[in-house]
């Protein structure tokens, strides 16, 4: 059995470490003095994770060890395992491919194979618990809010590939785990959740153009910040229970409405929804809408880019096929608060989101020219507003 140090404080093994959500909860564990150690195994060392100062610092802290390591391959997920100063008590798998629209065999090599090999092995050494991080993208895309037990159709093909691990981890009775399912997250790091609409509003702001989507305000897209998905990680390490699946997914029934509102008010833009009958008949031919949205997107963001000297950075409006379709990602979190668990962030709000933006900018990663009215895109046709454009329905980055 595994053991804790002599004053209880666990012993930690974060996968994917230094992914969006890995590098805030090793924050988060760190400062809240919670852990004897973090070992962090990821195949991105922390020299090439665009870490932010804040995440830099907590890498360089003697709690913290980081461990290169492919978990595709079972050897180096022995070795991520394996540590002279004794056993993890704690094992949460971050770690998965999150990009989208990739084929079946690249989910099935970095999603599934990945996260059985860890499961696997944490079963082998016995740890007290393995956390695996799901998707709320499994559940059936209506409006209704779904609760774990809810009717489960996944939408996406990363989410496809989530639920099989989670059908797997079944089979695996001597493992303690349970199993996380977040709505969009977003906050410090993200760049697959929120982040995107606000690249795109600041692309509207840089162009002069009113931002108009696909669908309507009401489409849901359900949202939790990183901090709440790390507390929680954290509270079901002390009240969850074993072979249990939680959602995880703030109060405020977040919308696309909601949040273009809220970035229209950080960039000064207007917006507007294609509404239901035009995006019917757009989807007819999706891929070629969603190419040319893309293109739309891209070419004024690398211009900005060009003109800041930023050469390289992860972001970007690129927006998946798959994300732009009429799928509602509804969640109710009761399961998890009935434990004892209560949001710290229970609601997006305007200094969120320009807390995301403030630090991309501190980091050189997002283009200041996108934020100057002065410096326009003259490529673009500012009267045009009446394109087909569209944004993100969200998911989680690990």
């Amino acid at each position: 059995m595994a053991t804790s140090d002599e004053r209880g404080k666990p012993r930690v093994l974060v996968l994917g470490g230094t992914g969006f959500i890995g590098r805030n909860l090793v924050t988060y564990l760190v400062q809240n003095d919670l852990v004897s150690k973090v070992r962090v195994a990821d195949k991105v060392p922390p020299a090439l994770a665009w870490l932010n100062q804040k995440h830099k610092d907590i890498f360089t802290n003697p709690l913290v060890e980081f461990k290169q390591s492919n978990l595709i391959n079972p050897a180096s997920v022995a070795g991520a395992f394996t540590d002279p100063e004794g056993e993890y008590d704690l094992v949460v798998n971050l770690a998965a491919e999150t990009k989208y629209g990739q084929s079946d065999a690249v989910y099935q090599e970095g999603t599934v194979n990945l996260s059985m090999n860890c499961a696997r092995e944490a079963a082998k050494h016995n740890v007290r618990m393995f956390v695996e991080l799901s998707t709320g993208q499994v559940y059936a895309a209506d409006k209704k809010l779904a609760q774990e037990d809810s009717k489960i159709d996944p939408w996406t093909m990363l989410a496809k590939h989530k639920m099989e691990v989670e059908r797997q981890l079944r089979n695996l009775t001597d493992l303690n785990y349970l199993v996380l399912r977040p709505a969009t997250v977003y906050g410090l790091g993200d760049k697959n959740g929120l982040a995107p609409r606000l690249i795109i509003g600041a692309i509207y702001k840089y162009t002069r153009q009113k931002m108009k989507m696909l669908w309507t305000k009401d489409l849901q897209m359900n949202t939790v910040h990183v901090l709440d998905v790390c507390r929680a990680v954290w509270h079901l390490w002390n009240h969850g229970k074993k072979g249990q699946v939680y959602n995880v997914v703030d109060s405020n029934n977040t919308t696309q409405g909601k949040v273009s509102e809220l970035v229209s008010e950080i960039f000064s833009i207007k917006y507007d929804f294609m509404g239901t009958v035009v995006s019917n008949m757009a989807r007819v031919n999706m891929t070629s809408v969603v190419e040319d949205i893309n293109d739309r997107h891209m070419r004024p963001w690398a211009d900005a880019c060009q003109k800041d000297g930023i050469d390289n950075t992860p972001l970007n409006p690129f927006l998946d096929q798959e994300l732009l379709y009429n799928k509602n990602l509804a969640m109710d979190s009761s399961k998890l608060i009935a434990t004892g668990f209560s949001y710290s962030i229970p609601q997006v709000k305007v200094d969120c989101l320009r807390e995301i933006l403030d630090d991309y900018i501190k980091s050189g990663l997002f283009p200041r020219s996108l934020l100057s009215s002065e410096m326009l895109w003259n490529g673009v046709d500012h009267e045009e507003t009446e394109e087909i454009l569209a944004d993100q329905n969200g998911c989680p980055d690990s």
